[in-house]
């Protein structure tokens, strides 16, 4: 058992006075872990009105190696651990120390031996073969020793923290900032700097704010974009909601765009973000404690991260706009010679975007229905017959039944419409509308069974995306009028549509269609004649 001095200076007043109220920062966790209940009395009586940095102590106790592994197991931030080496056994403590370094494999809490029997563990053995701060006999430890110990491993503590918490952050903003530029909209954007922001902090998610600076009629206003916790009720609102809701939250707010700087003032922490093209956007976020330097710091390069990301996102929405263009463009050629092709081009995009997404609900495809492939599908089947650009009218808008030559002509749409667009195609890297648009117009005329044209390809060697456009363009045709037939009952459409599934149709296509006319889930400009029916 350790042994306690007569010393004066070690021996105070074990009556502990009230503790103070709970401080604004974050208290230093000192873990005092000895058998003899007046060790714990003194000590604490001797620090417990310590501060450093502004930040008080708490102090926690543990009469036993063991409980003292069971507190450092469930509370891993223990700045400092005042240990006895004798408890249960002589050599008690040190074999806690090899615990929490092996075992817990905690590196950064500072470890002070103390021993009222010094002859049982000798100091200059101990010092080489432990990991600990310091090793002191209780005779040695004045109030003014203790003290200077005390800060001494905190100070140590402090900067091995600081270290590891750059290190996780950078690791952590590196990450982050990956998933950002793959993120393809602007609140899925706002929603994941919000997520990565808690993370770098490890403050969770309650009441974390992103808002845009947008400009309405020439005045700049506020656009909530994501929100958590007590924030959510002003998801989509804008300036007005967030003054009269957080009022002094709102001042902040202002205060950070008018200086374009980060503001912290806890709990009114905000950062500022600007992009190159000049969008502004404010994040408020409620950490427990005021910043420490390292995470303010952190965040400072997060913010920097998080502005090229989002310059990568407007560029990269820009190209998306500008493909869009371009297939709106060439779909426009069509509408241009065939005044019924605008409304029947919106329909087939609305139904293929519909039954891609019932594919995927089904379970079928899944390799095939990928993100990209679900971005993509609505608006490249839009291209589907721009091929007839090249169709004379003659035969484009004739009222009867074309002839064998003029069938043969009407067909050479597929493999025009597949050629200028794959051209056009080689330009853009990677899958893009244009490409996809490529292998609807030339393959939605192709048959399940192989017997279609113009390159008879059979069951999965189609394109998923034009096997959709075949039943959709099926589908929307034969319910709408066209030059050369009226509009067919609903019930006549699926007829035909299901005598032709596994010959000319894709079956899980097919079934996909039903399900969503079964159910009223058809878009709306098609709900018409589902309602008719």
């Amino acid at each position: 058992m350790s042994e306690l001095t007569d010393n004066n200076d070690w021996l105070l007043d074990d009556q502990d006075t009230p503790q103070p109220d709970t401080p604004l920062r974050r208290p230093w966790n000192v873990l005092i872990i000895d058998d003899e209940k007046d060790v714990h009395s003194a000590t604490r009586l001797a620090i417990k009105d310590l501060r450093y940095k502004e930040r008080p102590l708490a102090l926690l106790s543990a009469y036993s190696a063991a409980e003292g592994y069971r507190i450092l197991q469930q509370q891993p931030d223990i700045a400092l651990i005042l240990l006895d080496v004798v408890m249960e056994t002589d050599d008690a403590g040190l074999r806690l120390v090899e615990r929490i370094r092996n075992e817990l494999g905690n590196t950064v809490s500072r470890i002070v031996l103390r021993t009222g029997q010094p002859g049982q563990a000798p100091e200059q053995e101990v010092i080489l073969n432990y990991d600990i701060n310091d090793y002191k006999t209780k005779t040695e430890l004045t109030v003014q020793k203790l003290f200077t110990t005390v800060i001494a491993s905190l100070r140590a503590y402090e900067n091995l923290v600081a270290i590891e918490k750059n290190r996780q952050g950078l690791s952590k903003i590196l990450e982050g900032a990956s998933d950002l530029y793959r993120l393809r909209s602007l609140k899925e954007f706002a929603s994941g700097v919000l997520k990565q922001i808690s993370a770098i902090l490890d403050v969770g998610t309650d009441g974390v704010l992103c808002m845009e600076n947008t400009h309405h009629g020439g005045r700049p206003e506020l656009e909530v974009l994501a929100a958590t916790g007590a924030f959510e009720s002003l998801l989509n609102k804008n300036d007005s909601a967030i003054a009269l809701q957080f009022p002094e939250l709102h001042t902040a707010i202002k205060e950070a765009l008018a200086n374009k700087s980060n503001v912290y003032r806890h709990p009114l922490d905000i950062l500022y973000i600007s992009s190159q093209n000049g969008r502004e956007f404010v994040v408020h976020f409620s950490p427990p404690w005021p910043l420490e330097d390292v995470e303010r710091s952190l965040l400072e390069v997060y913010c920097q991260r998080i502005s090229s990301a989002y310059d990568n996102l407007y560029l990269y929405s820009q190209l998306i706009s500008s493909q869009e263009a371009t297939v709106v463009a060439l779909a426009d050629l069509a509408e241009f010679r065939d005044t019924d092709t605008g409304e029947h081009v919106l329909r087939v995009q609305l139904l293929s975007d519909a039954i891609a997404t019932e594919l995927l609900r089904m379970g079928v495809y899944e390799k095939d229905l990928t993100p990209r492939f679900m971005d993509m599908i609505g608006m490249a089947s839009i291209l589907h017959d721009v091929g007839k650009v090249g169709t004379p009218d003659h035969i484009l808008f004739k009222p009867g039944r074309l002839d064998p030559e003029e069938r043969r002509i009407m067909e050479q749409h597929a493999t025009i419409g597949a050629n200028i667009l794959r051209k056009a195609s080689t330009m853009v890297e990677g899958v893009s509308y244009l490409s996809m648009g490529a292998d609807i117009a030339g393959g939605h005329h192709e048959y399940f069974d192989g017997s279609g044209y113009p390159h008879q390809l059979k069951g999965q060697d189609i394109p998923l995306s034009a096997r959709i456009v075949a039943v959709v363009d099926v589908f929307d045709a034969l319910l709408h009028k066209r030059p050369y037939k009226e509009p067919w009952p609903l019930h006549e459409v699926l007829d035909y549509i299901a005598d032709r599934t596994s010959t000319q149709f894709d079956p899980h296509v097919v079934n996909a269609l039903l399900q969503l006319v079964k159910e009223k889930r058809l878009p709306a400009p098609l709900l018409g004649p589902l309602e008719n029916s």
